[in-house]
């Protein structure tokens, strides 16, 4: 399999999800507003989606795709689907007990997470009916990431791809025709939650079928592999999802800030999250098997190209996506989600945040590609002491900022803390001769940084002045930044074209 088509594959269906994610976070916008709910329903979506992260897309996925790539290379069907029966039934009935812990200590999770809401009794109170409600989503949705480790490494990448599409739907659903029969109406979102984690599980039930890998309850404490999964596990946690961590900390901080912040976090994390998606996620995915099995394998020199392609994509596709997300922050704010309730003040509010996040976008983004260059390897210990570190680092850079800048200070450190994460996994692959650069790279360099300066002057130019996309219409702004952003990657791109670059030079098959 071509990794470039896979990477184009996987996406335009993150593309297609984002889309629909921002559909529904501007109906969300405009029907319920930033204020008391909506704050409240983040912070209770916002800790099952951690741990959805932290155990399911962060630990359990790269702690399981290498070790199951090498039964699948190395051992026999039969071996491969006794490992997969024996982990799904551990993880389950670790999940479930993590789900009954999440309802039945929910006020305990939101002191915790939030200790700002005490002062409000009815904050707190929705905060907690709305986790409880949301709570078995990570149960679904991280038996859900289980089917995407083996069909990803089966290069059955659309299937999972095409899973949080469904998510969105469900949203969206919600939000329009649920919630005039929930009391209060911010309940229908949790309602979407709990659905959502069903139907997406319920998706990829006949694709694991016909591989022959749907897992099977059987459970055994003998079985070395199970356990050798198990004991990734726990260090993985602290690898790619520092900045999960981060976040939920930050909301604790913003818990204390005046109403709105949670919010205004939450919409500019949706636009970061938009590149850090499709890009990050897209290349991290088709990656990692492909480095496990050149690991499997023994092949060095492979290794060491698939993480230099995977390198060079990120910043080629990265570098102009934080520069267009810092520049042109109101527009893309004003145009998605100032609509009813949802007012210009909230717009400049999100903005700061917006800012912040772009700074760090490319280490974010970064990460997902150097961490699993160790996670591969089944290098658990590295990723996590760098980690640690990065954890330290944004909580003491948010201590310095917070009195600053407010909200948007949290934003920031949790980006640059991300440059910092990158940049000590960079040294250390380099260090122990993991990933050696491919020639070219001073050249490369200096061509995507004569585009992206273009970029910055088209944008610059064709943006206008912000007060006018706060006081514009509707249509008025989709026109507009439906024409900036289309004119921002012609003269992107083709000034990468006049440059020499050509999308063959990144084709690279899978091994």
């Amino acid at each position: 399999m071509n990794l470039l088509k896979a990477l184009a594959t996987i996406s335009s269906l993150t593309l297609v999800s984002r889309i629909l994610a921002f559909v529904r976070d501007v109906l969300i916008a405009r029907i319920f507003g930033a204020g008391m709910a909506t704050d409240a329903f983040f912070v209770a979506f916002k800790l099952p989606n951690l741990l959805r992260r932290l155990f399911a897309e962060g630990a359990f996925s790269q702690a399981f795709v290498p070790i199951f790539g090498e039964y699948k290379n190395r051992r026999g069907h039969d071996e491969t689907k006794l490992l997969v029966d024996h982990v799904t039934t551990m993880l389950a009935i670790i999940l479930f007990a993590v789900t009954l812990i999440g309802i039945v200590a929910a006020p305990i999770l939101v002191y915790i997470s939030a200790p700002g809401f005490i002062k409000d009794t009815e904050k707190f109170d929705l905060t907690v009916q709305l986790l409880r409600l949301t709570s078995p989503y990570i149960f679904f949705i991280s038996l859900v990431s289980v089917a995407a480790g083996i069909l990803n490494t089966y290069n059955k990448f659309w299937v999972p791809a095409f899973a949080p599409i469904l998510l969105n739907l469900c949203f969206i659903g919600g939000a329009l025709w649920l919630a005039p029969y929930c009391d209060p109406p911010i309940m229908a979102l949790a309602w979407a939650v709990f659905v959502a984690g069903i139907v997406q599980l319920a998706f990829q039930i006949p694709f694991l079928k016909k591989i022959d890998m749907l897992p099977m309850i059987r459970f055994s404490l003998k079985d070395q592999g199970m356990w050798r999964v198990i004991r990734q596990m726990g260090p993985a946690v602290f690898g790619v999802s520092i900045a999960q961590i981060s976040l939920i900390i930050n909301t604790i901080f913003a818990s204390f800030l005046v109403a709105g912040s949670v919010s205004w976090l939450y919409y500019a994390d949706r636009l970061m999250e938009f590149p850090a998606g499709v890009l990050g996620v897209a290349i991290s995915t088709i990656l990692l098997p492909s480095l496990s099995k050149c690991h499997a394998d023994n092949n060095t020199a492979e290794y060491s190209k698939l993480l230099d392609w995977g390198l060079r994509l990120t910043i080629i596709l990265t570098l102009p996506a934080a520069l267009a997300l810092g520049m042109i922050a109101v527009p893309l704010l004003a145009t998605f989600f100032q609509h009813g309730a949802f007012a210009a003040h909230d717009v400049l509010m999100t903005r700061h945040a917006l800012v912040g996040y772009s700074v760090g976008l490319i280490g974010m983004i970064l990460v997902k590609i150097l961490a699993p260059g160790f996670y591969a390897r089944q290098d658990i210990r590295t990723p996590v002491k760098i980690g640690i570190v990065t954890l330290l680092a944004t909580q003491a850079m948010n201590a310095l900022f917070i009195g600053w800048i407010q909200h948007a200070g949290l934003a920031l450190s949790i980006g640059l803390g991300a440059c910092l994460n990158s940049a000590i996994l960079f040294h250390y692959l380099r260090k122990r001769g993991i990933y050696q650069p491919e020639p070219g790279w001073a050249k490369f360099s200096i061509k995507v940084g004569i585009a992206v300066l273009m970029l910055a002057i088209a944008l610059w130019f064709g943006m206008g002045s912000e007060q006018s996309w706060l006081t514009s219409s509707g249509w008025s702004r989709i026109l507009r930044l439906s024409a900036l952003v289309a004119g921002g990657v012609v003269v992107y791109f083709a000034v990468l074209a006049a440059l020499g670059f050509r999308p063959r030079d990144f084709s690279r098959r899978a091994v």
